[in-house]
């Protein structure tokens, strides 16, 4: 059964869904789920989030502040250490519910998100399973890879610009999250269709992500157990930084690495890797 409601986030109302097994009564060991940079969870949420019901889970589904359904301004902007404080506001909306065993508490991210649970799992240890998908593990890594160096200083100069515009009170400048062409572009155009989602961000996010490390992290979350899922060709989350991400975590640990791009979990590769995912939170929040 999924309902469909509102969680208060640090006084943001973020949209959310919430299953529960139809087949069972709970409390349920419970998985906290969220999307990607930008990214809406109609964009294929819904089917993981299933496939995690099926296997007897209750599961949390929302958007972060600012995108999709829920509120928050300014519209579009992705601040991550923002996006950390409101996932730990879900957990704890979460273990509050009477349908929710919350001493079995599992943490699913993706791509931006996929950094954000290795923060929350290394700094709360209300999570006892997390699993990260082809996850953003150095921001400015991502950035210095994705851009072109003859180009780097403009959109320096850019931020700065919009530093004092916003200062003076002028609305935020907004640039796209990907351009036509792109494997971005290509999965959001077919994903996104029908949905809330929006190619666009904040200048102001760009920025933020610059500075933001979550692979520094890694090391801190055992006893807590990891699972990542990467890509062998992933363009937008670079396979060889993940996999090097991946090597400062201490055990319990699982790494699986699927053939493909960093789309492909949203489709060709959603059940394989939601069935991974699957078996990791089974494994250690509910047959152990």
């Amino acid at each position: 059964m999924r309902t469909n409601l509102k969680i208060t986030a640090n006084g943001v109302e973020l949209d959310a869904w919430f299953y529960t097994p139809d087949s069972a009564q709970g409390p349920f060991p419970t998985i906290v789920m969220s999307h990607g940079f930008g990214a809406v969870k109609e964009m294929s949420l819904d089917q993981t989030a299933e496939v995690f019901v099926n296997a007897g889970f209750a599961c949390v589904v929302y958007d972060h502040r600012n995108t999709g359904s829920s509120a928050g301004e300014p519209r579009f902007e992705l601040d991550p250490w923002q996006q950390i404080a409101d996932m730990r506001d879900v957990i704890t909306w979460a273990v509050m519910q009477r349908q929710v065993d919350s001493s079995r508490i599992g943490l699913w991210g993706t791509s931006y998100s996929g950094g954000h649970v290795l923060v929350v799992a290394a700094t709360d240890r209300r999570v006892k399973c997390v699993v990260s998908q082809v996850p953003t593990v150095s921001g400015y890594k991502n950035t210095l890879r994705a851009t072109p160096t003859d180009k780097l200083d403009a959109i320096l100069d850019a931020m700065n610009e919009d530093r004092i515009d916003r200062a003076k009170g002028l609305p935020p400048k907004l640039v796209a999250i990907s351009v036509e062409g792109s494997e971005s572009y290509e999965w959001s155009a077919v994903a996104g269709v029908g949905t809330t989602y929006v190619n666009s961000v904040t200048l102001r996010t760009l920025d933020l992500r610059m500075a933001y490390e979550p692979g520094i992290y890694i090391p801190r979350i055992a006893p807590t157990p990891l699972l990542m899922i990467i890509a062998d060709h992933d363009m937008r989350c670079p396979t060889d930084d993940q996999l090097a991400a991946f090597e400062t975590a201490r055990e319990p640990k699982k790494l699986h690495m699927f053939k493909g791009g960093h789309y492909q979990p949203y489709n060709v590769r959603l059940a394989e890797c939601s069935g991974l995912a699957k078996d990791w939170f089974t494994e250690h929040l509910i047959t152990r």
